[in-house]
């Protein structure tokens, strides 16, 4: 905090002597910057390291307060751990650093940048796909097929993507109903819809340690919880036992939903979601408006 001190007083003494006229370059060096940090942002709103970044943000209110209330130990502890909080730091958001860089590689950063992509609309979770989930579900409960659907909405699940196999199909309760078919090849782990598409099947999903899950729930129900509790998707689960359904959201579990609850339960979170998206990009548009006018 001192050496931080000593070089504002510095800059503040010294303003006068750098250059006050504005170059090309120092624009263009804005423009790069400003760039450069938006698409940070961008990236960290998609992963888990946006909440991470809220954490930092009130550990820093934290310390502005203790050192204007002049605690010194806890300032002297900061210091002291700021050095292996930066390291654990980059462990911790390790896989998205390594996401991140592979679609730098791989991408048009412009078309990654820019929030307005008109492809979103296309695939946004339509009433017809909300039907077909509660079709196969219906179905496979009746005949006592264990099925673990995962519904993504804002977070990506990219990276439990990969740990299964592409299939790239529409959404159908025939094709549902195949792939968690007993003694199939894509029957174990979790299905991964996207939009109104099937995109991997087979995945694995991170296991719930909440004690106050029913001991009588299995392997299948506490990964549709634990994904919903790591993410902001939508899990429905069929019980290969009892043929009965459940969904998961947000770290809690609604079971024995039958086709209407199950239904009028998809359409009130998805379409929850769509709607405070929409009214986002409202937002942002109407901002942009009145600046223009």
């Amino acid at each position: 905090m001192q050496w931080l001190n000593e070089r504002i007083v510095y800059f503040l003494n010294n303003i006068g002597v750098y250059r006050t006229m504005i170059e090309i370059s120092d624009i263009v060096e804005i423009l790069i910057i400003a760039l450069v940090l938006y698409y940070i942002l961008v990236w960290m709103k998609n992963t888990r390291a946006w909440a991470l970044l809220k954490g930092l943000i009130v550990i820093c209110v934290f310390l502005l307060l203790a050192y204007f209330s002049h605690m010194s130990t806890i300032l002297w502890i900061a210091r002291n751990v700021l050095s292996f909080a930066v390291i654990a730091l980059i462990v911790v958001i390790q896989p998205e650093l390594r996401r991140a860089l592979e679609e730098l590689g791989n991408k048009n950063i412009l078309t990654s940048v820019i929030p307005f992509d008109t492809s979103r609309r296309e695939e946004e979770f339509s009433e017809k796909t909300i039907n077909e989930i509660t079709r196969a579900c219906v179905e496979m409960g009746k005949a006592r097929t264990g099925a673990l659907i995962v519904i993504e909405q804002q977070e990506t699940l990219r990276d439990y993507e990969r740990t299964g196999i592409a299939v790239d199909g529409i959404v159908t309760n025939q094709l549902l109903i195949n792939i968690f078919e007993h003694n199939t090849p894509l029957h174990d782990g979790a299905v991964i819809v996207r939009g109104n598409r099937i995109v991997s099947a087979t995945c694995y999903l991170p296991l719930s340690d909440n004690l106050g899950l029913s001991k009588e729930l299995g392997t299948r129900h506490r990964a549709g919880v634990g994904i919903s509790e790591v993410t902001d998707s939508l899990t429905v689960i069929v019980s290969e036992e009892t043929g009965r359904i459940s969904v998961a959201y947000e770290g809690e579990l609604d079971r024995n939903l039958n086709a209407d609850q199950l239904k009028r339960r998809m359409q009130q979170i998805l379409n929850g979601m769509q709607q405070e998206e929409n009214e986002g990009e409202k937002r942002i548009w109407k901002g942009r408006s009145r600046l223009k006018k």
